[in-house]
């Protein structure tokens, strides 16, 4: 089975024609009565391979992190070693030299990306805690600005040579955490803020995932993955601060009024994955309608049968909705005007004009 990286590839190497590897995008998309462009792909697993050598990475880059933190320079017996981070981050980057780098497999390429700008940022802290051991909150939020800016900038220089689809994402994340660090410093304890940051960041994140998606309208590239990662990225970040703002969980217990809220406001996130197609908010805000229903269920006598209940009416209506995406996804961007469709992915692949890598 060939992935749509594979077949970019093919076309990037000469192997592959551009117009036949539409032809053949085209193909499979007839046969599955499903355009390609709503299939949402993104490469994960190119063969078991890649299950077997993300299982040997992680048993070598804990091997020898648990190594160097043997290696003290200068740490207390109780604090990490700044030696440990920097191995793993050495360990992911070499391997990254020949599994990202030439043999291109995706899951191990997430993993080392892990592993790399994981490894920075521990050494950095690490490094930090043997300058300052004694810290407040203030000082606390200055450390964590500057380990994120050094991850972001970690990320960047791993984007520049590998291009795994997901950095952009991490350093998206690492960016916003730059923020949240100089908020910790100026306003410590307060959460309110924190939380309108998230939403700010989230909202950030996801409009820097549609300029993505609106580079590369029929999915055909790697921008296409990019943005996938961004919305990943994004979902959550905006799902749980509009929940947390929208006071939903507080108190003891989800009154009517806020489970009609909820339900409310997972229908608008639906409307907006079908206008941009895209699924991460629904997946991102599952947990809190699921809470919704199960509440209203509660309120309405099924007690002992609430959960199986909403499980139920959840369950059959994700199902519905994925049978019928595309189109609910036509008759919401049919309605739209034109100077808003022509930005948003395809309804159907057209024959030309599609972005390239």
């Amino acid at each position: 089975m060939y992935s749509e990286s594979d077949l970019q590839d093919a076309v990037a190497a000469g192997a592959l024609s551009a117009d036949a590897a539409q032809a053949l995008r085209d193909h499979v998309a007839r046969m599955r009565a499903s355009p390609v462009v709503d299939e949402e792909h993104f490469r994960l697993l190119t063969g078991f391979n890649d299950i077997f050598v993300a299982i040997a990475s992680i048993i070598l880059l804990v091997a020898v992190g648990w190594l160097g933190n043997s290696l003290r320079l200068g740490a207390a017996e109780h604090h990490p070693s700044i030696a440990s981070g920097l191995l793993v981050a050495a360990a992911s980057w070499g391997l990254a030299e020949y599994f990202t780098r030439r043999r291109r497999m995706a899951l191990p390429s997430i993993l080392l990306l892990g592993g790399f700008v994981g490894g920075v940022a521990f050494a950095l802290a690490a490094l930090a805690g043997q300058i300052l051991p004694d810290r407040d909150d203030r000082t606390g939020g200055l450390i964590v600005s500057a380990v994120a800016l050094a991850s972001a900038g970690a990320a960047w220089a791993h984007w520049r040579r590998f291009m795994v689809p997901i950095t952009v994402a991490a350093g998206a994340a690492a960016g916003a955490a730059v923020v949240a660090g100089l908020v910790l410093f100026i306003a410590p304890g307060n959460e309110r803020l924190w939380v309108i940051l998230l939403l700010i960041a989230g909202l950030a994140i996801f409009a820097l995932a549609m300029r993505w998606d609106m580079s590369d309208r029929g999915r055909t590239t790697r921008r296409a993955d990019v943005a996938f990662w961004l919305h990943l990225t994004a979902a959550p970040m905006i799902a749980h601060s509009l929940f947390h703002l929208l006071g939903v969980f507080e108190g003891n217990e989800m009154g009517i009024g806020k489970a009609v809220m909820v339900i409310a406001l997972y229908v608008a996130f639906g409307l907006v994955a079908l206008t941009i197609d895209r699924r991460a908010l629904l997946v991102s805000s599952l947990a809190y309608v699921l809470f919704a229903l199960y509440a209203l269920f509660h309120k309405a006598g099924a007690v002992e049968l609430s959960a199986a209940f909403t499980a139920l009416v959840i369950g059959s209506a994700l199902l519905l909705l994925s049978a019928l995406w595309h189109r609910a996804r036509a008759w919401i961007v049919g309605g739209l005007p034109d100077a808003l469709t022509d930005r948003l992915p395809y309804l159907d692949r057209p024959n030309a004009g599609q972005a390239t890598a």
